[in-house]
């Protein structure tokens, strides 16, 4: 692979002219590209697909790398991909089906659909806590709610089908739920709940003090139950929102739909969730089409 970078520098050097100072920043932001494809067992690059390239991205934004030092790195990989097809060195050529990112705004991590399940089997329902995480779970990835919107739900947000949320600037929503959160809910509420007439236990979901759960517990309890899963990625629980929306919009639901859904006041927001869905459009494109 080493030797694919040197032949891409030497070419961007002499055939495109670009400056020194560009060449060697392409050549530290591939390095690093590489050092991360040897660290996930990839050693040449026919076996690198889009999915390796937005892990490498995730991974830069969790490290803290500035935006536009991972927009320059993601220009660096498309520019060497797009040298490796025109070589022939690669049939298809995955970087292509990137959508460059504005600035502020980078591919989040997703879990597959393997992860997901995995994760949602880990918590003791044999248990109060257990059965509550479950609960919160379900309703994460079954909704697409921010954190902060699953710990303010009351008892009543949830009726037969749906919650209430109340989102950004107050603004309040209806969100469909399946059959598998509601049934969640159910059995959290009914097992270890009890009566909750009282304005003291309106909180959906509390933590083993009876007070509504907070931000931070949330989160924790993902990571921990990420860990036993398994899971190798730097999951939170935003990363239950992203999966709900890409798995959404891989199986075919409207953009607008799940701009609805999320709460975003904008479909620019939304449209961050459609990296995965063009580059499986494109894979079949290329495999399929008789002409091509």
């Amino acid at each position: 692979m080493n030797t694919n970078v040197d032949d891409f520098l030497s070419y961007i050097g002499s055939e495109k002219g670009l400056a020194q100072n560009t060449i060697e920043a392409y050549h530290h932001d591939l390095k690093l590209f590489i050092a991360f494809l040897h660290d996930h067992g990839i050693s040449g690059v026919t076996a690198v697909n889009t999915d390796h390239i937005i892990a490498f991205l995730s991974q830069l934004t969790n490290r803290g790398y500035a935006t536009a030092s991972i927009y320059r790195m993601l220009i660096a990989i498309k520019m060497f991909f797009r040298f490796l097809s025109r070589e022939g060195i690669i049939q298809v050529n995955y970087a292509l089906y990137l959508q460059t990112p504005k600035l502020w705004q980078l591919i989040p991590d997703v879990l597959t659909n393997d992860e997901v399940e995995a994760l949602l089997n880990q918590p003791d329902i044999s248990t109060m806590v257990g059965t509550r995480d479950k609960a919160i779970l379900e309703v994460l990835y079954a909704s697409g709610l921010r954190v902060s919107e699953l710990c303010s739900l009351d008892i009543y947000s949830v009726d037969d089908t749906s919650l209430r949320v109340i989102g950004k600037g107050s603004k309040e929503r209806i969100v469909p739920l399946g059959e598998e959160a509601l049934l969640a809910i159910d059995d959290y509420l009914l097992r270890f709940r009890g009566n909750y007439d009282s304005e003291k236990e309106r909180a959906l979901f509390v933590n083993k003090k009876g007070k509504r759960i907070d931000r931070s517990g949330v989160w924790k309890m993902i990571k921990e139950y990420g860990e036993k899963a398994g899971i190798k990625k730097n999951i939170f629980p935003h990363t239950m929102r992203h999966s709900f929306a890409t798995h959404l919009l891989d199986n075919g639901a409207d953009l607008r739909v799940i701009q609805e859904m999320l709460g975003h006041s904008s479909i620019s927001s939304t449209d961050r969730y459609t990296h995965i869905s063009r580059s499986r459009l494109q894979e079949s494109f290329q495999v399929c089409h008789p002409r091509l």
